[in-house]
């Protein structure tokens, strides 16, 4: 069953809703963050942070494009005390974001959006390399 471009948009949607929580959470856990163990990885998760919204940005760009309303809406962020966790939860999301846009990449070239299919290629590549950062900051 192929896509439409309406049903395309409304996941892009969902996709950039899910970049605004990121970001946030990404900004909630850099402040809570503590410990000099963990020092390197607060950095890095600011920097995360800032690329999550520039994902939002792209992901509204392109919204617009295919003549969609880019959304406000944002999920709960998820929050701990405990370091550990809160990496694990960063690596949660970042999981997800890869699987959510190995599909966008394919339901795009499936409409044949292949300037679509770039930039969430190019999201994907940023994803994949925030995950590799938790998963080193996490010993894995």
């Amino acid at each position: 069953m192929a896509i439409t471009t309406e049903e395309l948009i409304a996941k892009l949607n969902d996709d950039l809703s899910w970049e605004y929580t990121a970001a946030i959470q990404y900004i909630q856990h850099s402040g809570v963050l503590t410990g000099a163990a963990y020092m390197g990885i607060k950095k890095e998760i600011i920097v995360h942070a800032n690329e999550e919204i520039q994902h939002a940005v792209t992901l509204a760009d392109q919204i617009s494009y295919l003549r969609g309303t880019p959304t406000t809406k944002i999920y709960e962020p998820k929050t701990s005390e405990e370091n550990v966790v809160m990496l694990e939860q960063d690596l949660e999301g970042e999981n997800d974001a890869i699987r959510r846009y190995v599909e966008r990449v394919q339901e795009a070239e499936e409409l044949k959006l292949f300037h679509l299919a770039q930039q969430l290629r190019q999201i994907l590549a940023m994803e994949q390399e925030h995950a590799m950062d938790l998963e080193e900051a996490l010993g894995r």
